[in-house]
């Protein structure tokens, strides 16, 4: 507790997942926290999670790949509480497609979501706590993808790569003001076991899709030296660290927080020699909402699960 006593923090994107998880995390550390999302209900939903806990949130909707939402956001949180400390960017959108069939729209659009929403907020939150005298924080969640080629990940791999070397940039061009800018990249994501992969696990009748650029949860979480995938709350006390004064000598650094995947010997499957079933995995698995633990994933689906 009080790791981040009297700072003020933004964070763009406020799902009950990473966005909101990472928001509460702040909230609980003693940051005053103003929460943002393009939709004004999920911000608002996450704020009401905070002040039931007793932390200070506020919401602000926008769109953070918009300058002048941007700009509105930042002067709203200044407004409210007289200061700003630490920017946490999340915000994005994922297109899907093979590079011969990759369409103009979805390339922009992958763009303005991860490079451009990177640019904004570091802009505008660096503008602030430089008015204010703060010494701040900026932190981008990354991606493996950042990192990799992706079959059918083209948009998705160069919009990542391109907010992690801007982030880089943006660390030296802020360093004489002494605000840093550091990066944080998951792997895939442990609750998306409960959101998109479901079918995956608990359908008997699921067959894997012959796109190529698929792979299976099995598959992956073969590939993890620690045997788990990262959760909501593993990014959040990393974004927190990155946040507090223990991390001040830090910026443009990458923290991996993935399992061990990126340093991992391309060849070696860890899960040959330590097995473990996805289904076993999932069986045993909690879901979460902003860090807390809800039922187990089981009873969420209120279905048994089929054992590989």
């Amino acid at each position: 507790m009080d790791r981040l006593k009297n700072k003020v923090a933004i964070v763009f994107g406020a799902g009950p997942n990473i966005g909101g998880t990472i928001a509460h995390f702040l909230a609980r550390e003693g940051a005053s926290v103003c929460v943002s999302d393009v939709r004004a209900e999920a911000a608002e939903e996450t704020v009401a999670f905070i002040r039931g806990e007793g932390w200070e949130a506020m919401s602000v909707a926008g769109n953070a790949r918009v300058d002048a939402d941007v700009k509105r956001i930042v002067d709203r949180t200044v407004e409210q509480y007289g200061r700003l400390d630490i920017v946490v960017n999340m915000a994005g959108r994922v297109h899907w497609d093979d590079v011969l069939g990759m369409r103009m729209d979805d390339w922009d659009d992958s763009v303005a979501s991860f490079a451009t929403a990177g640019l904004l907020a570091t802009q505008h939150g660096a503008r602030a706590m430089l008015a204010c005298g703060a010494r701040g924080s900026i932190i981008h969640i990354m991606s493996t993808a950042a990192h990799f080629g992706e079959a059918d990940g083209a948009s998705y791999c160069a919009a990542k790569a391109g907010l992690l070397n801007f982030a880089r940039s943006a660390a030296m061009d802020l360093a004489h003001h002494g605000i840093r800018v550091n990066t944080v990249t998951p792997c895939s994501m442990e609750h998306q076991l409960w959101t998109t992969m479901r079918d995956e696990m608990f359908d008997p009748a699921w067959q894997q899709p012959a796109r190529r650029g698929f792979y299976s949860r099995q598959e992956y979480l073969d590939q993890l030296p620690l045997r788990r995938f990262p959760r909501a709350a593993d990014l959040a006390w990393a974004t927190v660290f990155l946040a507090s004064d223990e991390s001040s000598c830090m910026t443009g650094s990458d923290m991996a927080v993935d399992a061990g995947l990126r340093h991992k010997y391309p060849t070696w499957t860890p899960g040959k020699h330590d097995p473990l079933a996805i289904n076993d995995y999932a069986r045993a698995t909690r879901v979460t909402r902003y860090g807390v633990e809800q039922e187990l994933l089981t009873e969420l689906l209120g279905q048994p699960v089929e054992r590989s």
